[in-house]
């Protein structure tokens, strides 16, 4: 059986910038109707991101087969020749000459909170891109991507019984109750952090139960706290690794998904695939930008082992 995974989703030029204050001292509580400020922002940088991009490129530094299905702009070239070097796949990325990358504007204080802008460009274009056409593979992630895009790649995936995971991220709010049933529905495994499961809940009237119970795993992640999975009628709780530095969250949550998706294509059990997802979240919280940090798979499996004492 093919270990692929197809990795749906975005891919964006983060620009990223760091605020040395914190923002709940620069809003004030009953006048959040009338915001009017101005973070001064020491430092800049420009990153390769977006949710298939992050993924992609820790799943393949695991030894993962990612296979990207997203959509790109006038100004992809940068980018499709990084991952190119990388080893991943760039032959199921539409190219649409008239829009540009998807553009986020990150801007962190300094309790690692965020205030995002995001240009969703090229990705707007997502249903264009025929899943289908990217032949063969052991699981799909569906994150986050023009929404279009996603609702057409869960019915063709459904169609292709290609198993789903369905990782809503920052587009669940431009779903309603009927269609995250629907993508629940359809997905074999649903992961979300600690927020977007509140809002899963509020919007399908679903308890967690109710919606693992319609899962063969349901993931939530919870930042310093862990992370829980739910399968088979029990939780798993999965610890946070300490990292090394905490120095850029950008991307943590794509670098676990990307664990948990090399879990599932090497069949590791739930509970060494929830701790490979932890620990490359917690490799990745170390470094800048959402695709900078570089270890090689015997690292680690060897970090692994140092953290729960055996081998995945």
């Amino acid at each position: 059986m093919t270990k692929t995974s197809l990795i749906c989703g975005s891919l964006a030029i983060d620009t990223i910038m760091q605020f040395d204050g914190r923002f709940g001292e620069s809003l004030l509580a009953d006048q959040l109707h009338k915001i009017n400020v101005s973070f001064v922002v020491p430092s800049m940088r420009s990153e390769f991101g977006g949710c298939s991009g992050n993924i992609a490129y820790s799943l393949k530094m695991l030894g993962g087969e990612p296979r990207i299905v997203g959509v790109m702009g006038q100004d992809s070239g940068p980018y499709l020749e990084r991952l190119e070097k990388l080893g991943i796949s760039t032959a199921n990325i539409l190219i649409k000459a008239d829009s540009y990358n998807a553009q986020c504007f990150v801007t962190a204080d300094a309790d690692n909170n965020q205030i995002n802008a995001f240009h969703p460009g090229a990705m707007s274009f997502a249903h264009e891109n025929n899943v289908a056409d990217a032949g063969p593979a052991r699981v799909a992630i569906i994150s986050p991507d023009g929404d279009m895009g996603m609702l057409k790649h869960a019915v063709d995936l459904a169609a292709l019984n290609i198993p789903i995971m369905f990782d809503p991220g920052q587009q669940l709010p431009r779903f309603n109750g009927e269609q995250l049933i629907d993508f629940i529905d359809k997905a074999t495994y649903v992961t979300a952090n600690d927020y977007e499961i509140e809002m899963l809940m509020e919007r399908t009237g679903l308890t967690l139960q109710d919606m693992a119970a319609r899962l063969e795993a349901l993931i939530v992640t919870r930042g310093a706290n862990g992370s829980e999975i739910y399968t088979g009628g029990k939780r798993i709780d999965i610890p946070v690794v300490v990292a090394d530095a905490v120095l850029d969250p950008t991307g943590c949550g794509d670098a676990y998904r990307a664990g948990l998706l090399f879990g599932i294509t090497n069949d590791l059990d739930w509970e060494t695939s929830g701790r490979l997802a932890s620990l490359m979240g917690s490799i990745k919280i170390a470094h800048q930008g959402a695709q900078n940090h570089k270890l090689t798979t015997a690292q680690i499996a060897d970090r692994f082992e140092a953290a729960f004492g055996y081998r995945y």
